[in-house]
């Protein structure tokens, strides 16, 4: 048994070779899953579970561990299934990434960049974009700014606006994921602790 709050990668590895392994649902988005996963994670993409959280929670009856990239994602996720009434959830301390580093194996699948690897990218080159014309054309410089203000408001929020527009992009889409095939999974999992 877990106790509540966050886990770390050790203490996980050990929790799913014992007898009481623990659900894990990592929330990052199918193609950032399809890349890399812990075995045996269910894909329960952030936007999915704030959307179905009830129903989810239903199909929740262990101790469930939320794992993102970071962990930024799986806090936001843990809060939420916090106020749909669960109490066992806990957060993997670094997320995937700290999993990785720990020398955890994980199942790997078609390489791509992570969402927040193509933020940087897209918002840097904006911001040298708008820089760059703005010897030209000395409004340019506006367009930087407010790149500059959005990430400053993403990281007092804790969201990302870019982030999201990304995700929804095809090549960061991955296979299909509904709410009806998560929930399908997550009952076949239960009925078959319950067996």
């Amino acid at each position: 048994m877990l106790s509540p709050g966050v886990v770390t990668a050790t203490h996980l590895d050990a929790q799913l070779k014992s007898a009481t392994s623990p659900q894990i649902l990592d929330v990052r988005t199918p193609a950032e899953f399809e890349t890399n996963h812990i075995a045996g994670s269910y894909n329960v993409p952030l936007d999915l579970l704030r959307e179905h959280r009830d129903e989810i929670v239903e199909h929740l009856d262990t101790d469930v561990v939320v794992v993102c990239r970071s962990g930024q994602r799986a806090t936001q996720a843990g809060e939420t299934l916090r106020n749909a009434g669960l109490t066992n959830v806990h957060i993997l301390e670094g997320g995937i990434t700290a999993w990785e580093a720990a020398g955890f194996a994980v199942d790997r699948g078609a390489q791509r960049w992570d969402l927040e690897r193509q933020v940087r990218l897209v918002a840097g080159s904006i911001v040298l974009t708008g820089v760059l014309a703005s010897v030209a054309v000395p409004a340019a410089k506006w367009v930087a700014a407010a790149v500059g203000s959005g990430l400053a408001i993403a990281a007092l929020t804790n969201t990302c606006a870019m982030g999201m527009a990304l995700a929804k992009l095809p090549y960061n889409r991955g296979t299909a994921c509904d709410a009806a095939s998560i929930l399908a999974q997550l009952a076949g999992l239960k009925n078959r602790k319950a067996a």
